[in-house]
């Protein structure tokens, strides 16, 4: 059972429940490891299937039936991930994820349409960690959470040898611990977990060639399918963020027939 509401509040800066009384149980222990999921889909049926289907797994659900009922949610309170569909009235899923994976680094699952291979493919090139298509197993979707939770929480606790540091690079730095790209004039952008994670093995192996199966291992601990074409999307996303022009690539370059390479020096600052 869930703590009372009017004994704990919600810190917005990170996922947990802080206590206003002694933690005599270890109630909020318990529940900083419980992730918080936000399901946002206009069908209720499913909004609400999928709810009760997470809460019966051991995690915590929170719907939203909109953008705007999402934002909402989101200005409430933490979530480690967003169960996001793609078809919603007013502002749809895409937008919603292009804006969310601007400014932030929570991970998106989208969910679409079985026959919409477009949406798929723009959703991972805008932001999105991975997609469900309609219908799907809840099974599957539960398995896919998961994927991405453990993902997003070795990116978090692990930086590479580079973390808590700035890290400079082409006329860029990192700020590993905001996950920030700031430019020569002060401007910053901010990171997803997924483009964090990619920078950060880039960073790593500077002037190395590093092909796809070496890189979806590298980043997302896993064997590429035939036809995968994940990194791919991951790499195009991050170059618009980084590249002055992102068709005609000076930092993460193209090798042909070999994979990809970052083919700048990278200075770690003090």
């Amino acid at each position: 059972m869930y703590p009372p509401v009017a004994r704990y509040r919600v810190d917005t800066k990170c996922d947990k429940y802080v206590g206003n009384l002694p933690d005599v149980h270890g109630i909020n222990r318990v529940m900083n490891k419980i992730p918080h999921i936000l399901v946002v889909d206009d069908h209720r049926d499913i909004r609400d299937a999928v709810t009760r289907y997470l809460e019966k797994n051991g995690m915590r659900a929170t719907s939203a039936f909109d953008a705007i009922d999402m934002d909402a949610k989101l200005a409430a309170g933490c979530f480690n991930l967003i169960v996001l569909d793609v078809m919603m009235p007013g502002e749809d899923g895409l937008s919603v994820c292009r804006r969310l994976s601007a400014k932030g680094d929570t991970p998106i699952l989208m969910l679409t349409a079985l026959s919409e291979d477009t949406d798929r493919i723009v959703g991972l090139e805008i932001g999105a960690d991975d997609y469900l298509p309609k219908p799907f197993n809840p099974r599957e979707l539960l398995a896919r959470i998961k994927a991405i939770l453990r993902r997003a929480d070795r990116s978090q606790t692990i930086a590479g040898e580079f973390s808590g540091n700035r890290v400079q690079f082409a006329h860029w730095i990192l700020d590993t611990d905001r996950r920030v790209l700031v430019a020569q004039d002060g401007k910053e952008t901010g990171l997803t977990t997924a483009d964090f994670k990619l920078l950060t093995v880039f960073l790593e192996r500077p002037r190395f060639i590093l092909n796809r199966d070496q890189l979806l291992d590298l980043v997302a601990g896993r064997a590429a399918q035939v036809f995968d074409r994940t990194i791919d999307n991951q790499i195009s996303r991050l170059r618009r963020k980084i590249e002055h022009n992102p068709t005609q690539p000076e930092i993460i370059t193209t090798v042909r027939g070999g994979g990809y390479c970052l083919s700048v020096d990278v200075e770690e600052l003090a």
